[in-house]
């Protein structure tokens, strides 16, 4: 498809926000990249339509690089490699794979487009794992004139558009920090009381190369422990076991009474990265797709204080609530990443899709989180205002007169951009 062509908007992937955008343009190159951005007042990104919010909505069109060509170049010796921006992070890691090379980590859903997951702050778990988004050495983007320009390593202003959220122009390449491949083995427990997880909730999350916790906050505690070990690390163990959960002895989904086939590999048997990192499948529609999703990143610290004030509204969520998931991130330097500067932990929250029931939960959540200045990420839905959203992010104003500096005349600021960028 060219930039002459279009096609109408439609929904995100979740179904619970309908586009205004006029129409969806494809373009097959650079050169249509750009007459595409310059040829329209108001222009959007649009990735693979995993967020939840109307980030990558606009009341002009939205542009999707599915069509621009695919690839994965790698330069051994910095090791990096130059990703297009449109792949999928399943597409560029099988690639990757291939070449003997890795990411040090992926987020729980390899669907997601690469640049739509760093441009959102998008995560996965692990106490020594920052985002997505500080795998970013340099970025390669179309500003709001149709030039297209080159962010690298040395340049200062590489960690703002590490999280950009669509505000600093239509990016078409990243060049991602990678690592020689490596197997992963992930296991799964059921079963934990709530007095242990007050007890020792950071040696567990410790406990592994990445590590999930699963609940509803409710008096059942935690429901599953996601645990991946790297099999060339000696990291940190704990006996679940003996602290009362249950080794699984056959592959379970976060989502009760959703389809296993989805879920990676558990069981502990090793497998590449790409394959278990994730917790779903690429092959298969992951999570429990008719959702609403929400997520809070606070100080690690504050991690068992926060769950106590969740616990005391989860009768209050137990309705609209799928499961809740939370996750350890240690501390990156993106300016509007919601784990910058502070090693973090994730709340998060996969709602059914009921607009009015999750909007009525939402200022609960923000009440219950407020106390520690947690951060929503940007791609999922809160009821947090704009000016407590500079209150949190402390480099929100300096990126917000970045983006006035790089597109004066606001041809990539949506409605979502103006609430929170003015």
């Amino acid at each position: 498809m060219s930039d002459d062509d279009t096609t109408p908007a439609g929904t995100n992937w979740a179904g619970n926000i309908h586009y205004a955008a006029s129409a969806v343009i494809a373009p097959t190159s650079v050169d249509e990249l750009q007459r595409a951005v310059t040829s329209n007042d108001k222009v959007t990104a649009l990735g693979s339509r995993h967020s939840f919010n109307r980030v990558a909505d606009t009341d002009g069109v939205q542009v999707t690089l599915g069509a621009m060509p695919a690839f994965v170049e790698i330069d051994e010796s910095k090791r990096v490699a130059r990703v297009a921006a449109g792949l999928t992070h399943a597409q560029a890691a099988a690639e990757l794979d291939a070449k003997g090379w890795a990411l040090a980590n992926m987020a729980s859903l390899p669907h997601i487009s690469v640049a739509g997951a760093v441009s959102t702050g998008t995560h996965g778990s692990g106490v020594r794992n920052p985002s997505l988004a500080q795998s970013v050495v340099g970025v390669e983007i179309v500003r709001a004139s149709g030039d297209i320009e080159a962010v690298g390593a040395d340049d200062p202003s590489l960690d703002a558009h590490r999280v950009g959220i669509g505000a600093l122009g239509v990016i078409t390449a990243l060049h991602l920090a990678i690592e020689p491949r490596f197997e992963v083995a992930q296991t799964v427990h059921t079963g934990l009381g709530w007095d242990v997880v007050e007890e020792r909730f950071e040696e567990i999350m410790s406990a592994g190369y990445s590590v999930s916790m699963f609940t509803g906050f409710g008096d059942d505690g935690i429901r599953q422990i996601w645990t991946k070990r790297r099999t060339d690390r000696d990291d940190p163990t704990v006996d679940l076991a003996a602290l009362g959960a249950v080794a699984g002895v056959e592959a379970i989904h976060p989502v009760p009474g959703s389809d296993v086939a989805g879920v990676t590999e558990q069981q502990g048997r090793p497998g590449p990265w790409h394959e278990r990192l994730p917790h779903f499948r690429s092959a298969f529609t992951p999570s429990a797709g008719a959702e609403i999703q929400c997520e809070y990143l606070l100080p690690a610290a504050d991690a068992v204080d926060a769950i106590a004030n969740l616990r005391a509204i989860g009768a209050e969520l137990a309705p609209v609530l799928y499961v809740s998931e939370i996750r350890r991130i240690a501390a990156d330097t993106a300016w509007l990443a919601p784990s910058s500067e502070r090693d973090s932990v994730a709340m998060h929250f996969t709602f059914h899709r009921d607009d009015a029931a999750v909007a009525a939960v939402l200022p609960l959540i923000d009440d219950a989180l407020a106390p520690f200045d947690a951060r929503p990420h940007w791609g999922k839905v809160s009821s947090m205002t704009p000016e407590r959203m500079h209150a949190v992010f402390p480099r929100l104003e300096a990126f917000a007169a970045l983006a006035d500096e790089k597109d004066r005349g606001g041809r990539f600021r949506n409605a979502f951009l103006r609430a929170v960028l003015g």
